[in-house]
């Protein structure tokens, strides 16, 4: 196998191209969709990173990285010349994976009785980052389909995926002993 080159250059005037060879700019919906959903990805890496020692959290975030970049080529691909679209599978069984891992970790809880406040330990932090990278992404797609078509499944999973965050955070604050942070509206009686 030949070694592909990191630069093509073909970035210098703002434009790049999707999956199939279409020149679009870098503005363009599509890039900001498949993009976000890439930086979605890379805080997952720093989520697995925070949480090394956590083994079924390493596992489900692994399983989720793949299925985040079978969404990126999706929405990175023209399907009006490339049929990689029609070769991703359907996402459905990682949307009830995802709410399956949801319902064992809620399990696990103690009922959610305030909302909660970013923070504590890293991992339970960098899960709240990308559960809000995740509702940027959800919206990217959705801004998408008004444009181009795009797989229900997509948008669904994405809302998933932003609930497991919520949740994910709660089991890892728990795990490393954090308390978590209760909202304090301070409102006056």
């Amino acid at each position: 196998m030949e070694k592909s080159r990191i630069y093509t250059k073909t970035g210098d005037r703002g434009k790049t191209v999707l999956i199939g060879g279409t020149m679009v700019p870098k503005y363009h919906y599509r890039l900001e969709a498949y993009g976000t959903v890439d930086e979605l990805n890379a805080h997952i890496g720093l989520i697995k990173a925070f949480s090394k020692n956590e083994e079924h959290t390493e596992s489900s975030l692994s399983r989720i990285q793949h299925q985040l970049f079978n969404i990126g080529a999706y929405l990175a691909t023209d399907d009006s010349v490339s049929d990689l679209r029609s070769r991703i599978k359907e996402g459905e069984a990682e949307i009830e994976f995802l709410e399956k891992e949801i319902d064992t970790i809620d399990q696990s809880l103690p009922p959610l009785k305030n909302f909660i406040l970013p923070g504590g330990h890293p991992a339970a932090a960098q899960c709240h980052i990308a559960r809000t990278v995740c509702r940027r992404a959800e919206r990217q797609v959705v801004r998408m389909a008004e444009e181009s078509e795009v797989a229900p499944w997509i948008i669904r999973y994405l809302n998933r995926l932003s609930d497991y965050f919520f949740i994910l955070s709660r089991y890892l604050a728990k795990y490393f002993n954090n308390e978590e942070i209760r909202w304090d509206p301070g409102l006056e009686d």
